[in-house]
């Protein structure tokens, strides 16, 4: 040090002494603006300066200290002589010494402020209380018992532990209300660090296998995570609208010092415990909106954040043992909420906006090293979740197509109306296509848009398996197994209530029989489709394969025992127009009426008939034929009917005649021979038998595998010769005077006897 720096610093050391404490800020800064290390020189000199003063101050006290005290005793002894006293000179000096040593130790305290004012005004906030105390500690343990004979040093002590008592309330009431300030704003600092992953490199880099699967990517990506979102939430925290953490530091360094740290560590983790609680309760309509599952996991988020924090910058106030506690607790609480909640989401959209909420949500905290397998766990619930409010969005979407559908062969009048149809739909006909326009597509309008529904699914589907971080196989396997249900659940279930409604009538039947069998063509397109999706081969091992097959060969077999139904029904209601005449004396010669339009009605069906594919048409056709004969049949058998006469049974036989020449005119194509006229061979036999007269025949040849009246069942003849022997009895009353109607009537009466006898022996028999 030069001897000019030495004589300046004396300088101003003497000013400083002799100078009021307005003028020492101009003295001070001709320290700063010397040499740059010179302030520091000048505090060390200072500091000696102050330590000589002190020594002096010491000394004088120490040696006025008996005067002192024999003047106060007189002044208290003499009030009288009091003013006198004090003009004494021993007591002029003795002040005026007082007065000078006061005004050098005002000086050397705002000289050391002055000195330390460039120190951070947060830094001297933050400590306020603790160096307090630390100066109470000194207090007590050094300077107090040196002086401890005096009044006021007794009364001094006796205020510590009330100080001390007072610094811990009020650092306390500090932390109270930091952890009010942190349960306002918890969604607000875990909506900060959700948001922070979305927009960091981190999110956008980070692979599809998962972490878990990865133990040397996770610790790099979530160091990387975690000191890109702290760094972020610390710069966000020194706002005013956010969290101030200088409480929680205060109170535990006060407690520290004060020996009770372990108190203020239970308090701090018991109310935490109790705010975990509070911030994992949810709304009860939080499953109504997605702001109300974000609110809830920005809740969840801001809280473990500010746990994580405390973990880091305080040492042992929180533990990663009490954090994981408090997580597992957690976790549990919000996969039992999200399991409750999702279930009452019946919007597709809702539930995917929820998964994606749910997969950031986990990836915030992954990054902080909490662990989240759980919940990747519980997106496969909601992903069956997803998958039922899809199902149920696209039964709806089906049922609109099939209601809006006319069951017609699409038309196309042009090239262009063509290739916007096979756009949608994977149609080839090479004779449709060799057709000149305008001509028509054999399906109705809604196979394209059923299938382009069934690829919107599929898309919809594959929404959900978007940043699971799972492999292309799993995905595929998920398509497939959602498509799968939809078309064996949903689709199936909408075409088999169609097929069942009223309104829809033989015509829109044989429609839906060829529109199922073309998307049954389509369901290998569909297949390829999900394979360029997801880029996995269909021969790859246990690959799920569509069942679309099985769904539109049923809805087809439903549909063709609807057809048979419906044609049975429409038969029985011609046959309900039927009026026969049973006792008229003879025929009209001509069939009747309601059989005519029976059989027109039979034949313009069959004609549509022809569309259908394999062997439908010829199935309807056969069951149609066997159930008019079987219908007929009844009619001549009804317990109702007690008589019938010849007239009736040779009206009913140019009926069956009409029924004949119709199967044998070919309606449906395909027939081998009479198959199908052998639909009527049992009225035939039965009404040839009574049209002749042949009992003698029958009765010769009955159980011969040749006979010719083989169909006749004795039961059936026997039943329908007593209806024609009680008409012969009424309406021949004097037939008993004449020998031919005499020789019938026992000829009748004889053969009944020989009939019963039969009958009786079939029953035996069996």
């Amino acid at each position: 040090m030069s001897l000019e720096t030495v004589t300046e610093h004396e300088r101003i050391l003497q000013e400083i002494e002799s100078t009021d404490t307005a003028c020492v800020g101009p003295t001070l800064r001709s320290v700063y603006d010397d040499q740059p290390n010179a302030h520091k020189r000048f505090m060390e000199k200072l500091d000696a300066r102050i330590r000589n003063h002190d020594r002096e101050i010491e000394k004088m006290c120490n040696f006025h200290h008996q005067g002192f005290v024999d003047a106060i005793t007189e002044l208290l002894k003499v009030r009288a002589d009091a003013e006198k006293l004090m003009v004494r000179g021993y007591t002029i000096i003795l002040n005026n010494e007082v007065i000078r040593c006061r005004i050098q130790q005002r000086n050397m305290a705002t000289t050391v402020e002055k000195l330390h004012k460039p120190v951070s005004h947060v830094i001297l906030f933050l400590f306020r209380y603790y160096s307090a105390l630390k100066t109470m500690e000194q207090l007590e343990n050094i300077y107090i018992p040196r002086v401890s004979q005096y009044r006021f040093c007794q009364i001094m002590a006796e205020t510590l532990p009330k100080l001390r008592e007072e610094i811990k309330e009020i650092s306390m009431s500090d932390l109270k209300d930091f952890l009010e300030s942190i349960r306002k704003h918890s969604d607000k600092i875990g909506e900060t660090a959700m948001r922070q992953l979305c927009q960091t490199s981190v999110w956008s880099e980070r692979p599809n296998t998962p972490p878990s699967q990865r133990p040397e990517h996770r610790v790099t990506w979530a160091r990387k995570c975690f000191f890109n979102l702290v760094g972020f939430l610390f710069k966000v925290l020194t706002a005013q609208d956010l969290v101030d953490f200088s409480p929680v530091y205060r109170c535990l360094h006060i407690y520290t010092v004060l020996g009770d740290r372990e108190t203020f560590e239970n308090y701090y983790r018991k109310q935490r415990k109790k705010q975990a609680r509070l911030v994992l309760q949810p709304q009860s309509n939080m499953h109504e909106t997605v702001e109300g599952y974000r609110k809830y996991f920005n809740q969840i988020v801001g809280f473990f954040v500010v746990e994580d924090h405390i973990l880091h910058a305080t040492q042992g106030l929180v533990t990663r043992a009490f954090t994981d506690e408090l997580w597992n607790m957690a976790l549990s609480k919000i996969i039992a909420v999200l399991r409750t909640h999702s279930s009452y989401c019946s919007d597709p959209d809702l539930v995917l906006e929820l998964k994606n909420l749910i997969v950031i949500f986990a990836d915030t905290l992954q990054g902080y090293g909490f662990p989240v397998n759980r919940l990747f766990d519980l997106l496969f619930e909601v992903r069956d979740q997803y998958n039922e409010t899809l199902l149920k969005k696209w039964a709806l979407v089906f049922r609109d197509i099939f209601e809006q559908d006319n069951y017609s062969p699409i038309p196309v009048e042009n090239e262009e109306e063509y290739k916007a149809v096979v756009s949608r739909f994977p149609f080839h006909d090479a004779e449709i296509e060799k057709q000149q326009f305008p001509k028509k597509l054999p399906m109705s309008q809604s196979v394209p848009q059923i299938y382009s529904q069934v690829k919107e699914f599929i898309y919809a589907s594959l929404k959900f398996s978007e940043s699971l971080h799972r492999s292309s196989t799993e995905i595929d396997d998920m398509l497939r197994k959602s498509t799968n249900l939809l078309l064996t659940r949903t689709l199936s279930s909408c075409l088999q209530n169609l097929i069942k409604k009223p309104h829809i009538g033989l015509t829109e039947l044989v429609q839906i029989i060829i529109n199922t069998t073309h998307l049954e063509y389509a369901c290998k397109y569909l297949e390829d489709f999900i394979t360029n999706i997801t880029n996995v081969s269909p021969e790859t091992v246990h690959t799920t394969r569509l069942y679309g097959l099985s769904t539109f060969k049923d809805a087809r077999h439903a549909a063709e025992g609807e057809i048979y139904t419906k044609l049975n029904q429409k038969i029985d209601e011609f046959i309900q127009l039927a009026d026969y005449e049973w006792g008229m004396a003879e025929s009209d010669g001509r069939a009747s009426g309601y059989l005519m339009d029976l059989i027109n009605f039979l034949r313009s069906t069959f004609q549509v008939f022809t569309h259908l594919p394999g062997k439908v048409a010829q199935t309807a056709c056969m069951s149609a034929c066997k159930h008019l004969a079987t219908s007929l049949m009844q009619m001549l058998l009804d317990t109702e009917l007690k008589q019938i006469s010849m007239g009736a049974i040779q009206q009913f036989n140019l009926d069956v005649i009409q029924c004949e020449l119709f199967a044998s005119s070919e309606p449906v194509p395909g027939f081998q021979g009479d198959t199908l006229q052998l639909a009527f061979i049992d009225l035939r036999q039965l009404l040839d038998l009574f049209m002749v007269w042949d009992w003698s025949t029958y009765l010769a040849d009955y159980g011969q595998p040749t006979s010719k009246y083989l169909r006749v069942n004795p039961s059936t003849a026997l039943a329908l010769l007593e209806k024609m022997k009680d008409t012969s009895k009424k309406n021949n009353i004097f037939s008993q005077f004449r020998k031919n109607d005499r020789d019938k009537q026992k000829l009748i009466e004889t053969v009944v006897k020989q009939l019963r006898s039969l009958v009786n022996g079939m029953s035996q028999h069996s």
